[in-house]
Formats: structure tokens, C-alpha cells, sequence
């Protein structure tokens, strides 16, 4: 009997997994599976990304659904096309023996009118993107009246990509007497948001701990100087000849950049990144999935949805802005129990914030030395002798070319064949490996000052924002800024020894939005000064310094700082009419 006949799965299911080679259930499909089937909760499973979550809601799904009805009752939400993608061959292959049901992609990048009519024609489950549904729902091609069963899956990552708004919409567009299912890797506080105003007493599993790295991962640490970056990307793969990953970046230029650095060094890789067309990323996709390349160049967006097995390496070319972000590119290793190796370049800058990633992760973060010469060209005459060993000698051929391989060998010993052979080839390995001056890797973390600011999410900032927050109004540099990691009402950081009595005066007594702004040294609350010192509220357009002058110092021209509001920077300027208030930044929310 096959374990998943056990979970109280119908016969048709089972056996179609069962040629898919389905033997076991993981840790999230034994634990949701009976609970899903049961049709009366809603659901959080908190699971790392390759652990079976499709099938752990999409086998109960097809178990719930009505197939006789072309009305559509299921919807399942995804970040990315290619997940969406995934999702709906992985469901249509799960109800290989029930042909009755139509399952209908929905996303961003395909002709919409063929979806339309794929709707109209009857789909009882609609897998999709948010941007896309919410063009059907503003076309008015879709009825979201009928639905039963909504899954969310990696809710995290939509809301990381802004879907926010449109969940939002989605949901309130879909019964309330419906059940909602939420799959993420991560449990951040906006995940717990949606959860709370969309779902009723959800039933809470754990396929692991929260926001915590898979323990399969070996974490590595390289910090390089910036200009040593990609040089220290080119070591770690030639010591690594077998490679198969991903390098994440932070922009759609950058990664365009590095790909075709490494293009013209010789190393087997593609871009991945928004500005490609649907034709072109299924064209890279399909050279990544079949190892036609070895590496994949990719920004976070684009690689949203990737599911390909065995992935050996995640590299970050930089550092990600929060550790969550951290954690799911290193989860796209180490899949189905298999071992993985997860990679940092960081520059001396950076070292702080990787103390955030450990803490969020749960394990530590090895830092290395960069691979040496040697090391390389031990490891890459390692690899030429595994090859030559493993190569399946074709009949065929050696009958063509063994009387000749005689004849030109002939009077030389076993021993000095095998010596000649392995000189030619190497020899391409020789200038390189030995040729290599060591890359200079940095000192040991540096220890700075933890501190907490009563600042966070809720009141519309972000990491980078926050940031610019503190070097503007506290006169800091931005090396003076180990790390920074914003939660929804705080924010934590940790800044170079010195720089906190700067931040302390700089919002002693002040306030943000009628907020008082409250900042924590260690154990103590430093909460500003006396009643008697003069408060300035941070609420938009601009802040009044009362008439007087700043008492920290002119920054702008006159008695008035510059304002601080919102998301990004602009650089437009105002003049005051008033009396001796000199040019003003302005930080509209964006």
C-alpha cells in the first residue's frame, strides 16, 4: 500500500502520484494533507521552499472539488509565472486519472485574451499571479464569486514583491465563507496581517522553525574588498568545476553585467532578469533545466518560482537588503534531503549584517579564506582525473581509432601513456592555477554597538530608506552602518563604536509622525530628553526648528532642517517665504 493511501487520498490520486514516483510523504504533506481533506479549516503551513508544498494542498484540492462543475472553485496565488507555470503541470499530472478537471494558468507575459476564452470555457481551478487576476477582475472576465478554496502559496514572496494591494483586492473579491490556505517559507509580520484580517482560527503547522535555513546548507563567508568582487566570484567557481547554481544579484543591470562578464571568460552562464522577454527566459530556463549552462545570473524577482532539482550552489553576489530574503535563496538548494553549499561576497562594509542573517537563520555563517591558486589547480586536475575515469567508452569509436591509437603509441610503457595523456591535459589548468596572486580576504567582524529604534514598516519606511534616515539626520557615513534589519514597528541596527551618542542626541526629544521616538542601548530605554527640551515632530513637508537655529548645526541654509517623509529621496528644493529658512529636501512616500 502506498503511505499516501493512508492520509484518506482516493484511489485515482494515488495512483497517479505513484507513477510520478511518489513513495513517502514529506514532513508538510503527512502533516496538511488530513487536515486539508477534512474541508472545514483554514490553514498556515510554514515550510522551506522544495519540501512537497504543491502537492501537500494541490492533492487535497483536486480531493474537494466538484469535477462535474465547470463553475471555478480553486485558486491558487503565486508570485512568479514560472512558479505559476509549475504549479499548474505539477496539478495537471497529480489528476492524470481525472480528466474531467481543467486546471487554467493565469499570468503576466501571455497573450490575455487566450486566457479569457480558457476561463470562459470552464476551469475549476485557476492558478495565477496577482497582477494579472486583478486585469481579469478590472476586464470583468472572471467570477471569483464561485471559489471554495483559495491557496496562497509563498505568501511571503508576493508581499516581498509588492503584491500586497493586490491580495488585498483578490480576496476581498472571493466568498467569505471560503477556506484559505497559506503556504510560505517565512512568517514575516505582514504574512500574519493577512493572515489575521483573511482567515478564522487557521489551523498552524511547522515543516521546521520559523524563518529558519534549511540544516542540509553549509554557509560561507567571503569578505573581499569591492573591486576583488567578481575575481572572487571567478575563484569559487573554477574550485568548484561541477557547479551547478544560481549567482543572485541586486539589479537587472548588474546581473546583465556579470553574466556577460563570465560569458566572455569562458563559464557556462545566462542572465535571468525582467527585461527579458517571455521567449527569451523560457529559452534560458530550458538551457538551465536541461545543463546545457551551469550557472544562472538572476535578480530575486526573476528567480521567484524557479523549481529545478539538485542545485549544488546559491551564490549572493551581494548581500540581500533583509535576512528573509537571504533564506529563500539559500532554500533553493539542499532540496528533498540533499546536501547544498550557500554563498556571501561581502565587502568589509557589509561584514555586520551578516551576524542579522545568522540570527535569522539559526546557524552560523563560515567566513573563508578566497580560494588560492593551488587550491584551484588541485581541484581542477581533480575533477580532469574523475572525468576521464567516468567516461563512457564508445565501441564504435575505439574499433575506428584503437589501431591507430597503437600504432602511435607504440614502445611506450603503460606508465608513459598515462603520464603524456594527463600533461596535455591539464596543461590548460598550469598558467592559470599557478599563475594566481592570493585575493586578500578581511579581517575578523568588527564589533559595533546594538541599538533599537522605535521606527519600522508601519510607518511607511523601508531597510534603504531608514538608512538614508540615519546618514542625513545624524550626520553618519554609511560605512558607519554595520547593519540594519527593519521589522514592522522597529527597526534593530548596529553601528561603529561612537556613532550611537550621535544618534542619541540627534533624536533626543523628537518625534516622527506624533510619534516619539524611542531609541534602546542594550538593556537601557533612552527615551530623549526633559519635559523642559523642545520637541520637533517629523510629519511630512518639513520640520521647524521654533524660529530659532538648529542646535546640532546648520544643515540646510537656515533654522530648518531638511524634512523627512516617506520612501525615496527627491532632490526638488523649496524655498521658505518666510524669514531666513534657506532651501528644504523634500522626501516624498512613494
Amino acid at each position: 500500500m502506498n503511505p499516501f493511501e493512508t492520509l484518506g487520498l482516493g484511489p485515482e490520486l494515488v495512483s497517479a502520484i505513484t507513477r510520478l514516483g511518489f513513495e513517502q510523504p514529506t514532513p508538510v504533506q503527512a502533516q496538511a494533507i488530513p487536515i486539508l481533506l477534512s474541508g472545514e479549516k483554514d490553514l498556515i503551513a510554514l515550510a522551506q521552499t522544495g519540501t512537497g508544498k504543491t502537492a501537500a494542498f494541490g492533492l487535497p484540492l483536486l480531493s474537494l472539488l466538484e469535477p462535474w462543475s465547470k463553475e471555478t472553485q480553486g485558486l491558487v496565488l503565486c508570485p512568479t509565472r514560472e512558479l505559476c507555470l509549475q504549479i499548474t503541470k505539477d496539478l495537471q499530472r497529480y489528476a492524470e486519472d481525472l480528466p474531467a478537471f481543467k486546471i487554467v494558468a493565469v499570468y503576466g507575459g501571455a497573450n490575455i485574451q487566450t486566457q479569457i476564452r480558457e476561463i470562459k470555457n470552464g476551469a475549476q481551478i485557476i492558478v495565477a499571479t496577482p497582477g494579472r487576476l486583478v486585469d481579469l477582475i478590472d476586464r470583468r472576465a472572471i467570477n471569483l464569486e464561485t471559489i471554495r478554496y483559495v491557496i496562497l502559496d509563498e505568501a511571503d514572496e508576493m508581499l516581498n514583491v509588492g503584491f500586497k494591494d493586490a491580495l488585498d483586492l483578490i480576496l476581498s473579491k472571493t466568498p467569505k465563507d471560503k477556506l484559505t490556505w497559506l503556504f510560505s517559507a517565512t512568517l514575516p509580520n505582514e504574512v500574519q496581517v493577512i493572515a489575521s484580517r483573511y482567515m478564522h482560527q487557521p489551523v498552524e503547522i511547522q515543516a521546521g522553525q520559523r524563518n529558519q535555513g534549511n540544516e542540509n546548507i553549509d554557509h560561507i563567508c567571503y569578505v573581499v574588498k569591492p573591486r576583488d568582487r567578481y575575481q572572487t566570484l571567478k575563484r569559487i567557481l573554477d574550485a568548484h568545476p561541477e557547479i551547478f547554481g544560481i549567482v543572485f544579484c541586486r539589479t537587472k543591470a548588474e546581473t546583465q553585467q556579470v553574466a556577460d562578464l563570465l560569458h566572455q571568460d569562458g563559464y557556462p552562464a545566462e542572465s535571468l532578469h525582467g527585461d527579458l522577454s517571455q521567449l527569451q527566459r523560457d529559452q534560458v530556463m530550458r538551457k538551465f533545466r536541461n545543463r546545457s549552462i551551469q550557472l544562472l545570473v538572476a535578480t530575486d524577482v526573476a528567480a521567484r518560482g524557479i523549481d529545478v532539482s539538485d542545485i549544488s550552489h546559491i551564490i549572493n553576489y551581494n548581500l540581500p537588503d533583509e535576512p528573509e530574503v537571504y533564506t529563500h535563496r539559500s532554500g533553493r538548494t539542499a532540496r528533498a534531503g540533499k546536501k547544498g553549499v550557500s554563498i556571501l561576497i561581502a565587502a568589509p562594509g557589509d561584514v555586520r549584517r551578516i551576524g542579522l542573517i545568522e540570527r535569522t537563520l539559526k546557524q552560523p555563517i563560515r567566513q573563508e579564506e578566497v580560494p588560492s591558486g593551488t587550491l584551484i589547480l588541485d581541484r581542477q586536475i581533480g575533477h580532469f582525473l574523475e572525468t576521464i575515469r567516468d567516461t563512457k567508452v564508445e565501441s564504435e569509436l575505439m574499433e575506428r581509432f584503437l589501431p591507430r591509437l597503437h600504432e602511435t603509441m607504440e614502445g611506450l610503457s603503460t606508465d608513459d601513456i598515462l603520464k603524456r595523456f594527463f600533461v596535455a591535459g591539464i596543461h590548460r589548468f598550469l598558467p592559470y592555477g599557478m599563475g594566481l596572486e592570493d585575493i586578500e580576504t578581511a579581517g575578523s567582524r568588527r564589533q559595533g554597538v546594538r541599538l533599537r529604534i522605535n521606527l519600522g514598516r508601519m510607518d511607511e519606511l523601508d531597510a534603504q530608506t531608514l538608512r538614508d534616515f540615519l546618514i542625513l539626520m545624524a550626520g553618519l557615513e554609511a560605512k558607519q552602518i554595520y547593519a540594519l534589519e527593519i521589522n514592522k514597528s522597529y527597526t534593530q541596527l548596529e553601528v561603529e563604536p561612537g556613532c550611537e551618542n550621535k544618534i542619541m542626541e540627534t533624536f533626543r526629544d523628537e518625534r516622527y509622525q506624533g510619534r516619539r521616538i524611542r531609541i534602546e542601548l542594550g538593556d537601557k530605554l533612552r527615551e530623549g530628553g526633559d519635559s523642559g527640551e523642545r520637541r520637533r515632530s517629523y510629519s511630512g513637508g518639513g520640520r521647524s526648528s521654533g524660529g530659532g537655529g538648529d542646535r546640532r548645526g546648520d544643515r540646510s541654509g537656515g533654522g530648518s532642517r531638511g524634512g523627512y517623509s516617506g520612501n525615496r529621496r527627491s532632490d526638488s528644493r523649496r524655498t521658505s517665504d518666510g524669514g531666513g529658512e534657506g532651501a528644504r529636501k523634500s522626501y516624498p512616500r512613494g
